[in-house]
């Protein structure tokens, strides 16, 4: 899998929010793009996925050496962002159930390993609603970092996590990492990145032509 960003910039209305950021992803490649709130960390990982789309330049997928669609990228990507939803009347196994429907775990993992896998088989017939915070953030990284896809995406991935449960993320992360390509949004938590072969500060991308 390969990903090429060349000059891509946005803008919302007539602000930009970065500019001229080139830059190449393969198979492993692991990135940490670094900024602070609102520095456009999480519109940059949206353009990688293919739900938004450049104000300017141009973004290109690949796999084995074939284009892929932009209609298409979203079939190799799994995304964990703090903004995402899940189905909080259903029970975990019924999340999974749901999100397996569209994407597949890595290894073959079966439902109820998937469960053990987030630490959470105990609960697995709980109603989301009654999850810690912690709890509902070890889901929504468990189906992204398990699901059987070459663009791995996680926006602030501690978010509510504990020590622990931090060192939980790392361990799954290293797990499922291989033969893909990882971005990790992160306002500079190293304990979110520590894996990270690539650094891109979006701070540097305010019209200045860099590349990483």
């Amino acid at each position: 899998m390969e990903i090429s960003l060349d000059n891509i910039g946005k803008r919302f209305q007539r602000e930009w929010i970065f500019r001229k950021v080139s830059l190449n992803l393969g198979q492993n490649d692991r990135v940490a793009i670094l900024g602070a709130n609102g520095s456009g960390k999480s519109t940059l990982l949206q353009i990688l996925s293919g739900y938004l789309t450049p104000s300017e330049g141009k973004i290109i997928w690949k796999e084995n050496d074939q284009m892929i669609g932009v209609q298409d990228v979203f079939k190799h990507v799994a995304l964990a962002t703090p903004y995402m939803t899940l189905y909080e009347d259903f029970t975990l196994r019924e999340n999974i159930q749901f999100f397996s429907s569209f994407k597949s775990f890595r290894d073959g993992l079966s439902l109820l390993e998937v469960a053990e896998k987030m630490g959470l088989s105990v609960q697995i017939d709980k109603p989301l609603k009654f999850y810690s915070s912690g709890m509902k953030q070890r889901v929504k990284l468990g189906l992204a970092i398990m699901s059987d896809t070459n663009i791995l995406l996680l926006d602030e991935p501690s978010s509510h996590l504990d020590a622990n449960a931090i060192l939980w993320y790392q361990n799954l992360v290293q797990e499922f990492s291989s033969n893909r390509i990882i971005c990790v949004a992160s306002n500079k938590e190293e304990t979110e990145t520590l894996f990270c072969n690539k650094h891109l500060e979006v701070a540097d991308f305010k019209g200045l032509d860099v590349r990483v």
